[in-house]
């Protein structure tokens, strides 16, 4: 029997399905009394704050090792087959007379996305969780996995300062010669190339503040690889724009607009 209860804070595994006579009382499983050396696991309580885990997979990664007495289950199996799961992030387990085997899970919490299939903390711990529906929220990451704290800690201080201009970060890559791109929750993505990108990128933030809000929904691509400026490639059927007016505007008609 599995029972849950709290808030996903106790979860109490009972030995089934193992061949022998059981009686459960209240989600206990109780055994017949033996010989101490011989005496049955009769409990497996397992604690920790559940978000991701589930009892069903928890319930099977535990079964084929709890068969065993109380003293020769193997505690060192048991701890590496529930840190096998890919939510674990770290595990304990004792035995507690008479017939409990405790096990105290912490779960991983994912901070990025990386690649297509994998998740990432903020220790930089990579797994690949069955699905990851649910989690499309998270910024993607992508490059080279022995520099994933590097990518991980430049994405910071790109969503930073994106956030400081009220937009929001999708996706973060450096490709493997170097060269940095951006997509934003827009859709917008920016190349910001090999060299000085985050100049690059506040260069180009500053110049957002001159432009529209439909001006700047209207990009699709920003290619910030040259030395003083940026291209744009626009979304189809964009209007033309004025460039003239919105880098040299004219306060003495801009007042005159107001005024009517």
């Amino acid at each position: 029997m599995v029972k849950l209860s709290g808030k996903a804070v106790l979860l109490t595994v009972g030995v089934i399905g193992l061949g022998v006579g059981l009686a459960v009382t209240g989600g206990w499983v109780r055994l017949p009394q033996v010989k101490a050396w011989s005496r049955p696991i009769d409990h497996v309580r397992i604690t920790g704050a559940f978000q991701q885990l589930g009892k069903d997979e928890l319930k099977a990664a535990l079964l084929p090792l709890v068969s065993a007495s109380f003293f020769e289950a193997d505690m060192k199996a048991i701890q590496q087959a529930v840190a096998a799961l890919p939510w674990v992030n770290s595990v304990s387990v004792r035995r507690v007379w008479p017939d409990t085997i405790d096990i105290q899970v912490e779960e991983k919490i994912a901070r990025v996305r990386w690649g297509e299939t994998q998740l990432m903390t903020e220790d930089g711990v990579l797994f690949a969780p069955k699905s990851l529906d649910g989690f499309e929220h998270l910024v993607k990451l992508d490059g080279q996995v022995s520099q994933r704290l590097k990518v991980l800690e430049i994405m910071a201080g790109i969503k930073t300062a994106l956030a400081d201009r009220a937009l929001a970060l999708a996706q973060f890559r450096i490709n493997e010669r170097e060269s940095w791109s951006i997509e934003l929750a827009t859709g917008l993505v920016v190349l910001l190339g090999r060299d000085g990108q985050l100049d690059k990128l506040q260069r180009f933030l500053r110049a957002l503040s001159l432009l529209k809000q439909e001006q700047v929904a209207a990009m699709a691509v920003v290619d910030l690889r040259y030395p003083n400026g940026f291209a744009v490639a626009w979304k189809p059927d964009t209007p033309e724009f004025d460039w003239a007016a919105i880098a040299h505007p004219n306060p003495i008609k801009n007042a005159a607009e107001k005024t009517q």
